[in-house]
């Protein structure tokens, strides 16, 4: 089967081999009352109260959000206005640490008897798409459509991160016992493990664990970006399209990240919530280069320090990965749910921008087979009827455009900007 087109990065994949440490439990934390997509949850705790490990603090009654748990035990001592990286406001809940880390009365593992059981017990586990976009796990796993294809992701294309594969090392058996326990509670037929090629000891680990269910395919992708988008890896893995204004679930197809399946695995055992990231911090102002799990809430600077970072050096600091990932305005932000990577730099190249020249590099590696150049014409002039016909809502914001551009034009971005201007329903 001919695969989507991508392009070749240099993987940087330093800490591959860098087993996960636990970082000591901070003096304070902030945990923000939204980490996912949908609506923000509203603090169920005060000022004064005392928490506990894994105890519930925020609660939404929308259906497409997810509930916020306590990383940590002690005292709330503010709750204050957070604001992401996208500029969205919601409440925070700043939280000083005793130290004791106990674990509140409410985590007990849940009971799942049937399909309903299950979904309500991932909302209350507070799981949301940890590969990055933060989708809540439970609408995912209650699509209207009939699925037959159950697929993990652990591509883990970008640069520098290596925090999933990490997780394939250390945890096989979770991401496993995860993938039974949803194809078992969701009626899916068929799994699929699909893993980058350059991640050899994992393939062949899975390989042996999966040799005799042939319910589970383990599935080698070429090393290319971006194999780990979701429209990409489906029809990597299986040939289906998921077409423009659809889901996945609309080709029969539902797709979990490999951390995301393992943390169901757990929680299904011990009933404890999302209230940790594994997180992998590296780049050139990063004195030990390592994979780290981090309590929700902690700041970046904590975690870049523990890594002995060179704070007074840094010019630009990435949450997530170098093409995807988002730059931190300001290091004391918090690690949320999505939060995979942190890439700290002493120094970056700001290339300028010249005009297009019309060499159609843009056009020859976008997965999608979008045309970026006329996309940016489309969008100069708001010709909303030709960004339609060019299909911009098909773009998934890979970076491939930008990153292979001749005149270092930021095509990724005017694409972005282009999908505002279309109205939703």
């Amino acid at each position: 089967m001919k695969k989507l087109n991508g392009i070749k990065l240099n993987h940087r994949k330093n800490t591959e081999n860098s087993a996960t440490v636990e970082l000591p439990v901070p003096a304070m934390v902030r945990i923000p009352m939204s980490m996912h997509m949908g609506a923000p949850c509203t603090p169920l705790v005060k000022v004064g109260d005392t928490v506990k490990v894994g105890q519930k603090i925020g609660e939404c009654d929308a259906p497409f959000s997810v509930p916020v748990h306590s990383s940590v035990s002690g005292t709330v001592k503010a709750l204050t206005d957070y604001r992401n990286a996208m500029g969205t406001v919601c409440k925070a809940v700043e939280i000083e640490t005793d130290g004791k880390q106990e674990v509140s009365e409410e985590v007990k593992p849940p009971v799942l008897t049937d399909k309903e059981s299950f979904i309500k017990a991932v909302r209350e586990s507070g799981s949301c798409g940890l590969g990055g976009a933060g989708f809540p796990t439970h609408i995912k796993m209650n699509p209207k459509a009939e699925i037959d294809t159950l697929i993990i992701n652990g591509a883990e294309c970008e640069p520098y991160i290596t925090a999933d594969y990490r997780e394939m090392i250390e945890h096989p058996e979770d991401v496993i016992g995860g993938i039974n326990l949803v194809k078992d509670m969701l009626g899916i037929k068929q799994a699929k493990l699909a893993i980058e090629g350059n991640k050899p000891e994992a393939i062949k680990n899975f390989t042996e664990m999966a040799a005799k269910d042939d319910t589970i395919d383990i599935i080698t992708l070429p090393s290319a970006y971006p194999q780990g988008a979701e429209k990409v890896i489906i029809y990597n893995s299986t040939g289906r399209i998921v077409n423009e204004g659809t889901l996945p679930a609309d080709a029969g197809v539902i797709v979990m990240n490999v951390s995301t399946i393992a943390f169901l695995y757990r929680y299904s055992k011990d009933g404890m919530p999302l209230i940790t990231r594994r997180m992998t911090v590296d780049g050139n102002a990063v004195g030990e280069p390592q994979n780290v799990l981090v309590p929700i809430g902690t700041s970046f600077r904590e975690v870049m320090e523990f890594c002995k970072t060179d704070i007074d050096a840094l010019k630009k600091v990435i949450a997530g990965g170098p093409m995807m990932g988002m730059s931190v305005p300001d290091i004391d932000m918090p690690v949320v749910k999505t939060s995979n990577a942190l890439l700290a730099f002493k120094s970056y190249d700001e290339r300028k921008t010249s005009a297009c020249i019309r060499c159609g590099r843009c056009v020859n590696v976008c997965p999608l087979g979008l045309m970026p150049a006329e996309i940016d014409r489309a969008y100069r002039i708001k010709d909303i009827d030709d960004l339609k016909k060019l299909k911009v809502l098909l773009c998934m914001n890979c970076g491939s455009c930008t990153y292979v551009c001749p005149a270092n034009r930021k095509l990724a971005e005017t694409n972005q900007l282009a999908k505002a201007l279309i109205p939703r329903k």
